[in-house]
């Protein structure tokens, strides 16, 4: 995928390919794998907090985004077009199935199937959090399967409904519907802000904190009605959003008046070309960067080099001072010193 790479989605997109059919795939898949069905017969859409939870965790969640940022594209118009068709095929779907509810609970031991389902949501998150160690975790419609063998009792087989099932598992696909369209209306500002591999972990450990109270009711542990799941999603949404990055859409400098990619800025040339050849302050007037004014070439001579009258002495002087000095030493010396052939010639050379 071009943002995230999402084990499910990855999965999914090998099998079906295409962004609308992608979404689609992921958004059943608690319908076509039994986990939805599990849940309601489980009892975890009894409270408004667990349809919440259902909703966007079960039907939503990190897949969901994944797909919608990654790999949809288009305008908001077609994408949340494509979210609501496939809304109407989920929800009804997601009716019935709430609606035979009770007619699974006749003829499955509930005590026995609830474990099933527990374990459905916890290989689900292992599944979202890594995908190495997801493949060696049996697929949710295997355990279905399983828990459906070992929690099966035929004597008390019979056709049942109930409205309240249908009402809960309607609005928990809805919502889920709902989430995947906010996504989807969000998505131009979203993209490149919403770190996807730091939500889906975050939503692993939702999903994880969701199973437990099903595990852990024969203990009469985590039996409570405060939202944890949403809590932890609340908070892994918070840590993956940076509001300060730069979107994948946005175009860097465009509201600075077209400036240099870069780092020149293109609309000082107007008042830079109205500035004098010496009016610049680090004196480039000129467009090369160097004075109008002519520049004396023909004095050559280095300012180290000694001056003409200076004394020949081993080695270089390298400085004015130093030849002034020595001119100075050299001429006290010369007065000094007195040469025998220079002032008296009558005198002979060998006295």
């Amino acid at each position: 995928m071009s943002v995230s790479q999402h084990p499910v989605a990855l999965r999914l997109e090998r099998r079906v390919g295409g962004a609308t059919k992608l979404l689609a795939t992921v958004m059943a898949l608690p319908l076509i794998d039994g986990i939805f069905a599990a849940l309601v017969v489980a009892g975890v859409l009894a409270t408004p907090t667990g349809v919440i939870e259902t909703g966007i965790l079960i039907f939503g969640g990190s897949a969901t985004m994944a797909v919608i940022l990654a790999e949809m594209d288009g305008s908001r118009r077609q994408m949340a077009t494509s979210v609501l068709l496939i809304g109407a095929v989920i929800i009804p779907v997601a009716a019935v199935q709430a609606a035979l509810a009770p007619t699974l609970e006749g003829f499955l031991n509930l005590d026995i199937f609830e474990r099933f389902a527990g374990l459905v949501i916890l290989a689900i998150a292992a599944k979202t959090a890594s995908a190495e160690f997801g493949e060696y975790l049996p697929g949710p419609g295997v355990i279905i399967g399983l828990g459906l063998i070992a929690s099966v009792t035929p004597a008390g087989f019979s056709i049942e409904t109930s409205t309240e099932y249908v009402v809960n598992g309607t609005a928990a696909a809805a919502i889920g519907v709902a989430f995947a369209l906010l996504v989807a209306l969000l998505a131009p500002h979203l993209r490149g802000r919403v770190d996807i591999d730091r939500f889906r972990f975050g939503s692993a450990v939702a999903l994880g904190v969701l199973a437990l109270p099903i595990l852990l009711r024969p203990f009469d542990l985590m039996q409570t009605e405060v939202p944890i799941a949403l809590a932890v999603l609340g908070v892994t949404a918070l840590f993956a959003y940076d509001p300060n990055a730069a979107g994948i859409g946005d175009v860097v400098g465009d509201s600075d008046g077209g400036n240099d990619p870069e780092g020149g800025t293109g609309g000082d040339d107007g008042p830079r070309g109205e500035e004098g050849p010496g009016d610049d302050a680090d004196g480039s007037g000129s467009e090369s960067g160097q004075s109008d004014e002519p520049i004396d070439e023909g004095d050559d001579s280095d300012p180290t080099e000694p001056p003409l009258d200076a004394p020949e002495v081993p080695g270089r002087i390298v400085d004015d001072d130093v030849a002034v000095a020595a001119d100075e030493e050299g001429a006290g010396e010369s007065e000094d010193s007195t040469d025998p052939f220079a002032e008296d010639d009558s005198r002979a050379p060998w006295l």
